[in-house]
């Protein structure tokens, strides 16, 4: 019982966000507007978390994290369903490029400042940092080309969290691959039905207008 509450003492704080962090995720795939306070928590969480292990350029994405998840929360909001629900907005081809290489243009920018704050591995940690505010971004926009990028984020995050000695975090971003993969099966779904609704009353209307045109006949 005592090394528990050793761990507890000791990594608490960190098996917080990573609950917390699950919950908002799965939320997320769910394309509840619930997701947005939950994974705030989180957010203020690992800044703290990052903060005491001296990783400040974590940290530093953390709080830009507060940000962006602030807007995706107002914006979801704003779009949200009577069902509470949030529709799947496509993306474009200018827009998937510009977010290509607005993450590019953000990891130069970052690494220059993690290079100052002294991060172990800056031009990685900016990489990943720029394009997971993208991923963040697109989040926000509601696109489901955020979860491909995720996948694409999340599964190096794993190897460089062992690296930092954060095995319970590296294990926090390994779900976070499956988590990723079920976002962009349920988003697809949910983009799926709504295209179907979107031609069955498309049809429907014609069917109406139809009917309206032959009583006029009459």
């Amino acid at each position: 019982m005592t090394p528990l509450l050793d761990y507890l003492r000791t990594h608490g704080l960190e098996l917080a966000g990573v609950i917390s962090t699950v919950l908002g995720i799965w939320l997320t795939t769910q394309r509840r507007l619930l997701c947005w306070p939950v994974v705030l928590v989180a957010d203020v969480i690992y800044l703290e978390v990052f903060y005491r292990a001296r990783l400040f350029s974590d940290a530093l994405l953390q709080a830009l994290f507060v940000v962006f998840t602030l807007y995706g929360w107002w914006h979801w909001w704003r779009g949200a369903r009577d069902d509470g629900e949030i529709a799947v907005v496509p993306l474009g081809k200018r827009g998937r490029i510009g977010g290509l290489l607005a993450g590019a243009a953000g990891a130069v920018v970052l690494a220059q400042v993690m290079v100052r704050v002294g991060a172990a591995l800056p031009w990685l940690d900016a990489t990943l940092a720029s394009y997971s505010l993208v991923a963040t971004w697109w989040a926000a926009r509601k696109h489901i080309a955020n979860w491909w990028l995720w996948i694409a984020v999340d599964v190096i995050y794993v190897g460089e969290y062992v690296y930092k000695g954060l095995q319970a975090t590296a294990v926090l971003y390994a779900g976070l691959v499956a988590l990723a993969i079920l976002g962009v099966r349920e988003w697809r779904r949910a983009a799926q039905e709504a295209q179907a609704q979107g031609a069955g009353g498309s049809g429907a209307g014609m069917a109406r207008s139809a009917v309206e045109k032959n009583r006029q006949c009459l």
